[in-house]
């Protein structure tokens, strides 16, 4: 099948149907077998990472999925990527603790020079390091990432850092941290998306370099991290691209991120129906299965239809990705409706398993309150509808 997406080349993307990539599916359903929901219920219980789960991907290849074959890695496509993601949360586990490195070293390869790939590249790929870490939001500033605080001021050969960063996760278990920071004054720059700057931190004996990373408990296990600079020397070496560019680069890594995320939604999605709908084929009350009434069964069948819809912009915009065709609206309707159409899979869920659907035994509640994120974050539902609403139909900007 082919899908082409209005723009002046008027070129056409090939977009595939049914389950692509067999061999990467079956080989991650092999991996997820082994780490059932009583492991991930149990590092729930401890707030604990599922190293041994992370270290399994890494071994197989799939965190260096992206990484072309010249510096360790396999060289797939970005729906490669989408799809490992995706079947790791269809088999019931979470991908999120390992997620960030397939779209944060996106910018290192895209933007960082031969020297730095050649040093850091094949060290992720081996994971003898691990990037897992993205230091952007901050307390005061939130979405609004041109304004952030934290600064980066040249001293000779090292640039000096102050600030802090929150909702960083990962960041106790990442050797490295993408982070994003102001080298130029908001006032002194024409515009405010000009003046800020990508660095690759080491993290490893972070106290002694004067970061301090403090967890944040939260309603989900995403090893989620507060983080404080007090004057941290990041060798100059360690910028990546030219300084004062930024901002470009993390928004050039955004559409991989927002596609990647979908492919998550879609996979937890899944799960989540397949569950709903067993349990109503099997549960009875009244002497009948609750699968036969439409109030159950209404609630599953739209998620189904709207998962499947969810699907297809994914697979367009990862195409459009691949074919380095403009993919921004596709790679933000593709996270918006994947967002809402797990969410709705969960609500339609956890409501026909009724009291059973909290018993944690069932790991549904597991996974309706993971999937609830998706709404907030990488990005929320509201900044994407302006997104739409301006770059799409032109109309006027909202904040």
């Amino acid at each position: 099948m082919t899908s082409a997406q209005h723009d002046p080349m008027n070129a056409e993307v090939s977009v595939a149907l049914g389950e692509d990539f067999l061999d990467v599916r079956e080989a991650v359903r092999r991996i997820c077998k082994d780490y059932p929901g009583s492991y991930w219920r149990e590092l729930d219980e401890r707030r604990g990472y599922p190293t041994e789960f992370v270290n399994a991907l890494t071994r197989s290849g799939f965190l260096g999925a992206l990484i072309p074959e010249e510096y360790g890695g396999s060289g797939q496509p970005l729906r490669a990527a989408a799809v490992v993601l995706e079947e790791i949360n269809a088999s019931g586990c979470t991908a999120s603790p390992a997620h960030a490195q397939m779209y944060i070293m996106g910018t290192l390869l895209r933007h960082g020079s031969e020297a730095q790939k050649r040093r850091y590249l094949p060290r992720i790929a081996s994971g003898e390091l691990r990037l897992q870490a993205f230091g952007v939001t901050e307390p005061t500033t939130g979405s609004d990432t041109t304004q952030l605080k934290t600064r980066a001021e040249r001293r000779g050969d090292v640039y000096v850092v102050n600030g802090q960063k929150v909702w960083t996760s990962r960041a106790l278990h990442s050797d490295l941290m993408l982070l994003l920071a102001r080298t130029t004054p908001v006032d002194k720059v024409r515009k405010r998306t000009e003046g800020l700057s990508v660095f690759l931190v080491d993290l490893k004996d972070a106290a002694a370099r004067g970061i301090k990373i403090t967890p944040i408990k939260a309603l989900i296990n995403h090893n989620t991290t507060e983080v404080f600079f007090d004057n941290v020397e990041v060798p100059v070496e360690n910028l990546i691209g030219e300084e004062g560019l930024g901002f470009r680069y993390i928004l050039d890594g955004m559409n991989a991120e927002r596609i990647l995320v979908a492919s998550e939604c879609i996979g937890d999605g899944r799960w989540l129906l397949r569950k709903g709908v067993e349990y109503a084929n099997e549960r009875k009350v009244f002497g009948r299965m609750i699968g036969q009434n439409q109030g159950v069964q209404f609630p599953l069948a739209q998620a189904y239809a709207e998962l499947e819809a969810a699907d297809m912009i994914a697979r367009r915009a990862a195409a459009l990705f691949q074919a380095k065709r403009p993919c921004g609206a596709d790679a933000n309707m593709a996270k918006l409706l994947s967002a809402e159409a797990t969410w709705h899979a969960a609500e339609a869920t956890m409501q026909t398993y009724g009291g059973f659907g909290f018993a944690q035994e069932y790991d549904i509640e597991r996974k309706w309150r993971e999937v609830r994120i998706y709404r907030t974050a990488p990005i929320s539902t509201n900044l994407i509808l302006a997104y739409i609403s301006e770059h799409v139909l032109g109309l006027p900007r909202s904040y």
